[in-house]
């Protein structure tokens, strides 16, 4: 059950300890009970896995170094601790021994920062692709902005969305082909991972730009053409001049203002729609709350439809459906009470991580989780295979319709469960205090349908 975490914290640089208890020596490969192999059992997913063994007083002077070194590695990831036990699994506390110094290996040495400014770096036509968690400071980001002018391509991740010079509709406004072709970029800088959008990493790509990658974590190169790797602040000493003194800003916001309100126009009404319940999540969530959103269908539509407001986490790392309502529970107990906690989780992620509802009613967590349910995963319903499938085939291998009943499945845990069928109805859900869990029932041949409406109305924006 710790794989789809420990990958995750890999490919995001999360901290992560996982302590997982096993069988002596002894009882290894004798077909003793509830046993398996958990040597390195997470493989290259962490960063340094360490088998002790068994605990005894003998050997304590090795238990805070065992833990310094755990400490140190996981700066860099998750670290596998696998400790073994031997019967009578009872003991009596002892005090701990003084620190020592560390027999373990050394944590991994990254090396310095890459400082190499690529040649040709100060361009006009530039864009500046900006995601979360990567270890980059929103500061140094605006402050490239504004030195270059350059427009601020920001995922709902980011926490830039709020800042002038970031354009939130480049998905609907890159789906405009003269739009998309008189704006290609000469030069991209993406700091940190790539946006969830395939129509902006297929127009970031096209072209030949120049792409430099800034920060992590690990390396990102899926199209296999960044030209440099560098850091921030090796592009903000080069002072580039960027787009200063032309048009390029300028015409970037004013199409992003007009796609903005041909998207509000269609969204703001009282109908329920899976990009509406996303607008309304990003804008109707109680202000300072922690926002997680679930992969798939969710995360796309806070980044694309969810503008200015959008602002949340997403375990974007391995992109998975794998413990959504964990990281949204784990991020809201960590708050210790100071913040309320929302979720925004399509119904098949909802169900896969439905062990995080048990004792939800019990803990004192103010938790909003709002399901979007279409029954299945919906979108594969975008994807080619929806229309070259027989239906029923369709169904079966990628609508993937679980029947379940969300309502019930949280009642059984004691959690309040309703549905909300209008807009007004999820706002005044959202304001108040959790934990509880709502509905917004919605189908996966209307949420194409509704897509599809939205992206028309930004492209007869920009025709007018």
């Amino acid at each position: 059950n710790f794989l789809p975490a420990v990958a995750e914290a890999n490919l995001s640089a999360v901290p992560m300890i996982v302590l997982t208890a096993d069988r002596p020596e002894e009882l290894r490969g004798v077909g003793a009970p509830q046993t398996i192999d958990q040597i390195e059992l997470f493989g290259s997913h962490a960063v340094w896995f360490h088998d002790p063994d068994v605990a005894d007083a003998a050997s304590a002077e090795q238990w805070r170094p065992l833990a310094d070194a755990a400490v140190d590695h996981a700066a860099a990831g998750p670290v596998h601790l696998n400790l073994p036990f031997r019967e009578p699994l009872v003991g009596r506390a002892r005090p701990l021994p003084d620190a020592g110094p560390s027999t373990f290996a050394p944590a991994v040495d990254h090396g310095p920062p890459i400082e190499l400014v690529p040649d040709g770096f100060d361009r006009q036509r530039g864009v500046i692709l900006a995601g979360g968690r990567s270890g980059v400071a929103r500061a140094d980001v605006i402050a490239l902005h504004e030195l270059t002018e350059w427009p601020i391509i920001a995922d709902a991740q980011s926490g830039l969305r709020q800042h002038p010079g970031v354009i939130t509709t480049a998905d609907a406004l890159l789906r405009h082909a003269r739009f998309a072709a008189d704006h290609a970029p000469e030069l991209v800088v993406r700091v940190g991972r790539p946006s969830s959008s395939k129509v902006l990493a297929r127009w970031a790509a096209a072209g030949d730009p120049l792409v430099v990658q800034v920060g992590g974590p690990g390396i990102i190169d899926p199209d296999h053409n960044v030209a440099a790797r560098c850091s921030i602040e090796a592009l903000l000493a080069a002072r580039p001049a960027g787009a200063r003194g032309t048009t390029w800003l300028r015409r970037w916001r004013h199409a992003d203002e007009r796609a903005a309100n041909a998207i509000a126009a269609e969204l703001d009404t009282e109908e329920i729609s899976e990009a509406g319940v996303a607008r309304t999540v990003a804008e109707h969530s109680p202000v300072g709350s922690l926002v997680t959103v679930s992969s798939s269908m969710p995360v796309r539509d806070l980044e694309w439809f969810g503008g200015r407001a959008a602002s949340a986490h997403a375990n974007r790392g391995a992109n998975g459906i794998d413990g959504v309502l964990s990281t949204g529970l784990g991020r809201t107990l960590a708050a210790a009470g100071t913040v309320s906690g929302v979720v925004l989780i399509g119904d098949l992620a909802f169900v896969h991580d439905s062990n995080a509802l048990v004792s939800l009613a019990t803990r004192s967590v103010d938790l909003r989780i709002v399901v979007v349910d279409n029954d299945g995963g919906g979108i594969f319903s975008f994807l080619p295979q929806s229309a070259e499938l027989d239906p029923a085939r369709f169904e079966q291998l990628f609508g993937t319709p679980l029947g379940v009943d969300v309502l019930a499945l949280a009642r059984s845990c004691g959690v309040d469960a309703v549905d909300v069928t209008t807009r007004q109805e999820l706002i005044d859900r959202l304001a108040m205090p959790g934990p509880w869990v709502v509905r917004a029932k919605s189908d996966r041949r209307a949420n194409v349908h509704d897509h599809r409406r939205l992206d028309d109305a930004v492209i007869r924006a920009l025709d007018a």
